[in-house]
């Protein structure tokens, strides 16, 4: 008998591994030890990307695509809001994010009305 993966277990499990290293990450980079951090989020994209398992957004907005470093906003990134666009610079490598934030627009045009 052959053996066969349960890719739908591992997924679960990955995701589970996945949001373990970024709260790790998150408590390392707190006490100032941002090589660490860098590391636990670099861990959590590469089992994100061997399991293809997609990265929650929270998550996704914390570390850096380029050099997959932890983001922490004022230590090693910079994040401006203008546009329409929340832009993450990246003060490793220079890498730079944008995501949208329309929804939070349309809400408050709707409770200003």
């Amino acid at each position: 008998m052959g053996r066969y993966r349960k890719k739908g277990v591992e997924r679960r499990i990955a995701l589970e591994r996945i949001e373990i290293l970024f709260r790790l990450a998150e408590r390392e980079a707190l006490r100032a030890n941002q090589p660490r951090a860098n590391r636990y989020a670099s861990l959590a994209a590469k089992i994100g990307m061997r399991y293809n398992v997609r990265l929650p957004s929270e998550f996704r907005r914390r570390y850096c695509r380029g050099c997959h470093a932890f983001l922490v906003p004022g230590v090693n990134c910079r994040v401006r809001v203008g546009r329409g666009k929340v832009t993450s610079t990246c003060g490793a490598c220079g890498d730079v994010r944008r995501f949208p934030y329309t929804e939070e627009q349309k809400a408050r045009r709707k409770a200003a009305q």
